[in-house]
């Protein structure tokens, strides 16, 4: 189903952006897990909008309503469910769209597809789609930390446009990275970038930008050889994030450039464990973890929706001028960190109950 995502632990998502609520229900939770509704707010409170001055201003507080499969802060083993009512809806806002097809959404494709829509905020194609995915990765990261304890994921903007940030993956922590509202891990570059939102959001328009993420303290073992391999769930776990266009792991395309004396990482045995002297791969070997920091990156694309009148298609044919209206953010990548490092803890939580089905995590 394309709402479904995961196989050992499974996450379905629903609900539209001006809808009466979105959520997610969860199946393949392992029992006697601490989960608080503390520890879900948290991690929505940072997806939300209205956070800062440079992100969309629509109003929600996107609290979070446990339905079912949690007691007494335990997981039962049973499916969990998560709701999340929408307050802020302003579909009048959206009247225009309902006949015109905004340049680079998914108004065309969808129409083209199901011969219906649910045209205002985007519908299903609407980044409000990814609480789900946020409130069930808060409940999958005490899986992974029952078993993990050291375990990070950490996102951080590594680009916006023209800006880039120096960042160290082995070093960063997310301190630095709440510490501003960019969520970007170079203070040098927290003015230029949200001096440049704010100039392209004054003129109507908007940028794109990098998401980097490292998770550190990834066992060995972790993924399945050919079609699941755990860059490949990586990819379709960050590309399946609106607005995403590119996905990189490791070297990425500027491996490339290097011959394979130069890419190759060499083993080393280092305090009983095996090693590696450089990182090329990604700490990804064969579709399966080595034990190395795993670091890749993700792509997004300018934000659709801007501020200026903009060429398109009626529904029903016709060449026709769209005005620009409505509430966006300029750029998507500050709240899109936690998005991107929510998907990132569903694969390795997967992956895990896959792997301890028939083996042990050395």
């Amino acid at each position: 189903m394309s709402s479904t995502f995961g196989h050992a632990f499974r996450i379905h998502t629903f609900g539209e952006s001006h809808g009466a609520a979105v959520g997610v229900v969860i199946d393949g939770c392992p029992p006697r897990i601490r989960v608080t509704g503390e520890m879900i707010q948290s991690a929505l409170d940072r997806r939300r909008p209205g956070q800062s001055d440079i992100v969309t201003p629509r109003k929600e507080a996107d609290t979070a309503e446990i339905l079912s499969g949690i007691q007494d802060d335990l997981t039962l083993g049973s499916p969990i469910a998560i709701a999340v009512r929408n307050t802020d809806q302003r579909p009048g806002a959206y009247d225009e769209m309902a006949a015109k097809y905004r340049p680079s959404h998914a108004d065309y494709t969808y129409d083209a597809k199901y011969g219906i829509r649910a045209q205002s905020g985007g519908g299903r194609a609407s980044a409000r789609e990814t609480i789900g995915r946020v409130a069930a990765a808060a409940i999958a990261r005490q899986v992974l930390l029952a078993r993990f304890p050291d375990l990070e994921i950490l996102a951080w903007v590594k680009s916006i446009q023209h800006l880039e940030a120096a960042v160290d993956a082995s070093t960063i922590d997310a301190a630095t990275i709440e510490s501003n509202v960019v969520r970007t891990g170079d203070p040098a570059m927290v003015q230029a970038m949200i001096d440049h939102i704010k100039a392209v959001r004054s003129d109507g328009n908007s940028v794109g930008g990098v998401i980097e993420c490292v998770i550190r303290g990834c066992p060995p073992g972790l993924g399945e050889p050919i079609f699941d391999k755990l860059e490949a769930d990586l990819a379709k776990a960050m590309l399946s994030i609106p607005a995403t266009k590119g996905f990189e792991i490791g070297s990425g395309f500027a491996g490339t450039r290097l011959t394979g004396r130069e890419h190759n990482d060499a083993f080393v045995m280092e305090n009983g464990r095996v090693r590696t002297t450089t990182n090329r791969s990604g700490g990804i070997q064969g579709g399966i973890s080595n034990g190395e920091h795993i670091v890749f990156r993700v792509a997004f694309k300018p934000t659709a929706t801007i501020m200026s009148s903009q060429q398109t298609v009626s529904s029903d044919g016709q060449d026709t001028e769209l005005t620009g209206k409505g509430r966006h953010d300029a750029c998507v990548l500050p709240r899109a960190v936690p998005i991107v490092e929510a998907m990132a803890t569903l694969v390795l939580t997967d992956h895990l109950l896959r792997q301890q089905s028939i083996a042990p995590v050395s």
